[in-house]
């Protein structure tokens, strides 16, 4: 493996990463985190390069869960729009480059590769000069999308927070819009282990007189976002106050319909290709984003091409459909309210149905809260494995321990996939959850099976 910090003066500036996979793992080898959540590292990163972050319009969004698809619903409006759209988005599916992506098209490896050997030595000379306080991994990926970013012509960058908001790289940047979607139980060692102290975390966005869009928060954790909101004069958007979306009636195919309305605005049976409630409630934090930031530079909405744009946002690994018969599902929930979200889409759509969840999960997650919540759906058949993560990940066995009934376990979640397909009919449910790596990794296996079928 590649190791920066023995390379860090041995090398010349065009032998810094000899190859794209020599760039990826000098980027994974950097420190995964720091006790001190700050941002004077990657403030100081940003200062040497000229402030990349500052080169274009930013709408910012945070949130426990639903980042992924209003950023996607986002991107898809503005290029219907017209506009060039950079996104930033974690984690990736198939390839590290989907993170860094304009118009949609990921950064080619030559590029990633070009960029790693121009910022990485520039880097290693700012870690030197701080030894204690080297750049992690995300600030460095941060930085490299910010620096690719500034030398695109786009109209926005769509920047998605890590983990949290106050402290995260990404909370340089001086937003035109700042969105925070959901708010709920995750990473707790980080945030807190109220709903309060993590909404303080994702209100740390908000900056001053720059207008948020809210969407369905607990009442405790609005009531600190509303205090700092007040505190930075920031004009505020809330999903059932000042905006409202309604769903229609339940279409045939694998689609949402919903009404949308906002003072001025009122779009009547648009459609997202994607399932669930909570995809209607990021359908509508996505919109309206797109409307504030469309008003701050007076720029015409079409509403053809809203409608356009939201027809083609369906996103990779959220309750994404695999096959027909029987029907196999990936969904990326990995924390309790996603699984809930889960859950209850799974009750109330797929009621006629026996579904099999076939459930893997990190070890730092909430499994103990998790797992009873998909037991509780009366036709849901769980069953229990494993993957290998990025991080250290819960054994079947493990899992087992959140249910008071037995479940069927397995060590090698292959082995549980095709346990399932010989029990289940083909008008049964395979549902595989529990983890976006997880997803990441069924959803490679059944892409190269695919291919090699072709």
């Amino acid at each position: 493996m590649v190791n920066w910090k023995q390379m860090m003066g041995t090398r010349g500036y065009e032998m810094y990463a000899e190859n794209y996979e020599a760039a990826l793992e000098l980027i994974h080898s950097r420190p995964k985190m720091h006790k001190e959540g700050s941002l004077k590292r990657i403030k100081r990163a940003m200062a040497a390069f000229g402030h990349p972050e500052l080169a274009h319009p930013v709408i910012h969004v945070a949130g426990t869960n639903g980042k992924g698809s209003v950023v996607n619903a986002l991107r898809q409006i503005c290029q219907a729009h017209g506009l060039t759209v950079g996104t930033f988005t974690s984690p990736f599916l198939m390839r590290f480059n989907e993170r860094i992506s304009v118009d949609d098209v990921p950064i080619p490896d030559d590029k990633l590769l070009a960029l790693v050997n121009e910022v990485g030595p520039q880097v290693d000379t700012l870690d030197q000069a701080a030894p204690d306080s080297q750049l992690t991994e995300f600030e460095f990926i941060t930085l490299l999308m910010f620096v690719y970013f500034s030398r695109q012509p786009l109209d926005v960058a769509i920047v998605e927070v890590g983990i949290g908001g106050l402290t995260d790289a990404t909370n340089v940047v001086k937003p035109d819009v700042a969105v925070i979607t959901t708010i709920g139980y995750d990473h707790m060692a980080l945030l807190g282990d109220t709903l309060p102290e993590i909404a303080q975390h994702k209100a740390g966005i908000i900056k001053p007189h720059c207008p948020v869009v809210v969407g369905r928060v607990p009442a405790e954790a609005q009531a600190v976002i509303d205090a700092q909101a007040k505190a930075q004069a920031s004009p505020m958007l809330r999903l059932g106050h000042e905006y409202t979306a309604s769903t229609g009636q339940p279409l045939p195919e694998w689609a949402e319909q919903f009404n949308y309305q906002m003072s001025g605005y009122h779009f009547t049976a648009l459609k997202i290709p994607m399932l669930g409630a909570y995809q209607v409630d990021n359908a509508a934090v996505a919109i309206t984003a797109f409307i504030v930031f469309m008003t701050q530079k007076h720029l015409p909405l079409d509403p053809r091409a809203l409608q356009q744009g939201l027809a083609h946002a369906s996103w990779a690994g959220r309750l994404e459909k695999l096959n027909d018969a029987p029907l196999i599902v990936l969904d990326g929930a990995h924390n309790e309210p996603g699984i809930r979200a889960l859950a209850q889409t799974l009750k109330t759509t797929f009621a006629q149905r026996e579904i099999y969840v076939i459930f893997a999960a990190l070890q730092d997650k909430a499994t103990d809260k998790m797992l009873p919540l998909l037991a509780q759906v009366p036709n849901v058949h769980l069953v229990l494995t494993q993957f290998q993560g990025p991080r250290k990940t819960e054994t079947a066995t493990d899992l087992a321990q959140a249910l008071t009934t037995d479940v069927p376990q397995y060590a090698v979640w292959q082995q549980a996939l095709q346990a399932v397909l010989q029990a289940a009919s083909a008008e049964d449910m395979i549902v595989l959850t529990g983890s976006l790596y997880f997803v990441s990794d069924v959803r490679q296996y059944f892409m190269a099976d695919e291919a090699t079928n072709q």
